[in-house]
């Protein structure tokens, strides 16, 4: 894989195991999780670069390029002068996104892991409930 191609996979993800993600990318997917879960509900303004930044313990600059990653991709808009918004449809494609990248890359691997345990699918759905 390019370094292209894999700057934009892991710009896709929401969830990662990799330990070789830059601070940025594991950022932009803690966003990416807020906007799905609704946090960041669509058309809401998102916390200024300085205030994530400072409640993230995180350089400013990191911030910004994790929000310029997923500005690229269209889930956020900017109004100069105002901030940032989540932009309108970005909860639905942003599912649909990480749906198809959650059942082809970490669905195998998990449940590959599940079998070697030998965990049922029944023990599984138990533990749901607890």
């Amino acid at each position: 894989m390019d370094a292209r191609a894999k700057i934009v996979y892991y710009c896709s993800m929401t969830v990662t195991t990799d330990g070789e993600v830059p601070v940025y990318l594991k950022l932009r997917g803690l966003i990416a999780a807020r906007i799905l879960e609704g946090r960041y509900p669509e058309g809401g303004q998102l916390p200024s670069v300085r205030i994530f930044a400072a409640e993230n313990t995180v350089n400013p600059l990191t911030i910004a390029k994790a929000y310029q990653c997923l500005q690229d991709e269209g889930y956020i808009d900017v109004r100069r002068g105002v901030g940032m918004f989540v932009a309108v449809g970005a909860t639905d494609r942003l599912r649909v996104q990480e749906r198809q990248r959650f059942l082809s890359h970490i669905w195998p691997k998990m449940r590959a892991h599940i079998a070697r345990l030998g965990i049922s699918s029944e023990e599984l759905l138990e533990r749901e409930h607890i």
